[in-house]
């Protein structure tokens, strides 16, 4: 019998994926991506995670190999998706840009960038999960680190994305910043069925929000489980090297 993760359905699909930079080669044989699963790319620095994250996001493409998503595949040589499936994609990264205005037009900047209507009923409930309703009108440029990142989390949830890229969103924040982080992301994923991948160096925190665990070094992939038989009994001895940290970099 298939497990609940294992019968939803696949949104990526990489096969025979190459991408070189200089002396750093990432390779991909095959992986897949599951609807509303959230998927941790834990690993050294170096190792490749922002780069397949990159890759994910259309912002690079691969020097050889093919990448489905959502039903649409998509090859080395041709790798510029339509307009529609780019809208459905969004990035948060470790440090935020945000505009030079006030919270609320940062938040739903994504609304008027794609001419959609803002609906305050529905953007309300994610403004009062990050509990930013009391600095909307907040010029942003005198946010904290925690307050900005909450801020740029909303922006990239305004417009309900299929696909969430997390490329350390929480690292040097404090607890209560994590915390409201990690409960958003793993709430939206369950009620949005959309798919998130979450880079981070934090073993604890992917324990507590993955469903999957990826462990990557030196550009290739060395071992894709669950959380709980990657964190309780992994494949490969190089996975448990590196959760036991006897693998020093």
């Amino acid at each position: 019998m298939l497990s609940q993760l294992e019968a939803r359905g696949v949104s990526y699909s990489l096969q025979g994926i190459v991408k070189d930079y200089g002396e750093f080669r990432l390779t991909v044989e095959q992986l897949e991506l599951r609807e509303g699963e959230i998927f941790c790319l834990l690993g050294p620095s170096g190792a490749g995670k922002s780069t397949l994250l990159r890759l994910l996001n259309f912002l690079t493409p691969p020097d050889s190999g093919k990448m489905t998503l959502f039903g649409r595949t998509y090859l080395s040589s041709n790798f510029t998706p339509e307009l529609q499936i780019m809208r459905q994609i969004t990035t948060v990264f470790q440090r935020p840009a945000l505009l030079n205005e006030r919270v609320w037009n940062n938040i739903v900047y994504p609304l008027k960038l794609r001419r959609q209507a803002v609906d305050k009923a529905a953007i309300t409930p994610i403004i009062e999960r990050l509990g930013l309703s009391g600095i909307l009108d907040q010029p942003a440029a005198t946010l904290s680190g925690g307050e900005a990142q909450r801020v740029a989390l909303a922006r990239a949830l305004v417009f309900s994305p299929k696909v969430l890229l997390l490329d350390e969103p929480t690292a040097n924040l404090d607890p209560e910043n994590i915390a409201i982080i990690e409960g958003m992301v793993t709430s939206y994923a369950a009620e949005h069925r959309s798919t998130i991948v979450w880079i981070t160096h934090n073993q604890f925190q992917a324990r507590r929000v993955g469903d999957r665990v990826c462990l990557l070094e030196k550009g290739r992939i060395i071992e894709v489980n669950s959380k709980e038989k990657i964190f309780s009994d992994p494949d490969n001895q190089r996975t448990r090297e590196f959760l036991c940290g006897d693998i020093l970099y």
